[in-house]
């Protein structure tokens, strides 16, 4: 944060993927800093130092637009925020599968844009259909993706700003 220029008192609240260390670790630090409403998949353990801690089973409107999947496969959720264009979906690491995920979210409207890491998911006609892809982090087959949709991948990031 302090690399991005980010003070962390200007955040309201965190959305916590799931329960991995890597997508985690800096949470408690940040809680006693500052301490927000966390949202958290239900499995995950209680954060200390939280102003609120709300627990995601379902799918759930956060604010108008902004969505989690709900806890999928008791594992992870995702967030979904609806444009105008259509749905931003934002992954942790896709351990529900992206199949899943898609379905999930497309109860809020139609996906335009998937945005994270997307493990070892290999079923690329899922996503032949959104308008952007850019994944992050854990994935597997970045190149694959990147060769097959070159009009709609989009490199990421720490700190990358993506304007649809």
């Amino acid at each position: 944060m302090k690399r991005l220029n980010i003070d962390p008192a200007t955040i309201e609240e965190i959305f916590i993927s799931h329960a991995h260390w890597d997508h985690t670790g800096g949470l408690s630090d940040f809680l006693k800093t500052n301490p927000v409403k966390v949202y958290i998949p239900s499995s995950y353990p209680e954060p200390h130092n939280a102003k609120e801690v709300i627990k995601v089973k379902e799918s759930l409107e956060i604010h108008e637009n902004i969505f989690s999947t709900g806890e999928l496969k008791g594992i992870e959720q995702s967030l979904v925020v609806k444009t105008k264009k259509g749905l931003i979906i934002i992954v942790g690491c896709s351990h529900p599968g992206v199949r899943d995920i898609l379905n999930t979210a497309s109860q809020f409207g139609k996906p335009l844009a998937l945005i994270g890491g997307l493990h070892g998911f290999r079923d690329f006609d899922l996503i032949r259909d959104l308008e952007f892809v850019c994944a992050t982090h854990c994935t597997q087959f970045k190149s694959e993706i990147k060769s097959l949709y070159p009009d709609k991948y989009i490199d990421g990031g720490v700190g990358k700003v993506i304007e649809i």
